[in-house]
């Protein structure tokens, strides 16, 4: 099957893919790679392959929700990925997290039903999580980098407009220490397509404190974890 939504051709895309929702943060984390080429504009999934301490790799845009990360990792995988990472933002959902902070995902709750059932043909919840040793890889590197981070399971919500006033007590209550969009989908899919994935988010607001983090600071932030990604990405054995 070919792609329609990432048009770009079979070899265009590296094993080793960062996908972040945002095509600016794509463009920006691209200036990390040496001689980076766009390879896909098309839908505005912004698409750069490049290399890193002499590895070749991809930044790729996934959007937002479930959905757009569903077809835009299928078609990477379809154009040659192999490992992803997605480097994004959430939603503290716990006092303990605060703006500008490094969680390492290792797991996603969501609610059933919907894309995940349409994949499994049946209302079921397969376990959302990351590839142990790609997961170990970023741990490994973001301490190395001197990068302080949290371990801990995220909320993967289909609704940003949802949330009501008892929201993060309810998911915190759940094990979630921040909620996002997109990271539930990227581990089942990715598990059942036999891809490797792992996701690092920033705080980039606080749900408990309601706060939200500025575009510098946030840009700051990502481009210090960006960092120990693309190392994880380029030691991590595949």
């Amino acid at each position: 099957m070919n792609p329609v939504h990432i048009l770009a051709k079979k070899g265009d895309v590296a094993e080793r893919v960062v996908v972040a929702g945002d095509p600016g943060r794509v463009k920006l984390l691209s200036k990390l790679l040496k001689d980076p080429v766009l390879v896909n504009e098309n839908r505005g999934f912004l698409v750069y392959t490049g290399y890193y301490n002499g590895v070749r790799v991809s930044v790729a845009t996934h959007g937002i929700g479930g959905p757009s990360m569903a077809i835009v990792l299928e078609e990477l995988a379809m154009l040659g990925g192999r490992a992803f990472v997605r480097l994004g933002t959430a939603g503290s959902l716990v006092p303990e997290l605060s703006l500008g902070d490094v969680v390492v995902v290792t797991g996603a709750s969501y609610n059933p039903g919907g894309l995940i059932a349409q994949y499994f043909g049946e209302t079921t919840c397969p376990a959302a999580t990351p590839d142990f040793e790609l997961t170990t890889e970023i741990v490994k590197s973001l301490q190395a980098k001197g990068v302080r981070f949290f371990l801990g399971n995220v909320f993967s919500s289909d609704a940003f407009y949802a949330e009501d006033e008892h929201f993060a007590q309810k998911w915190s209550q759940r094990g979630n220490v921040a909620v996002e969009m997109e990271a539930a989908t990227l581990f089942v899919v990715g598990r059942l397509r036999n891809l490797k994935t792992a996701a690092t988010v920033v705080i980039s607001d606080s749900l408990v404190k309601k706060e939200w983090i500025s575009k510098e600071k946030l840009e700051e932030s990502v481009m210090k974890v960006a960092e120990a990604i693309f190392l994880a990405l380029t030691n991590y054995k595949l």
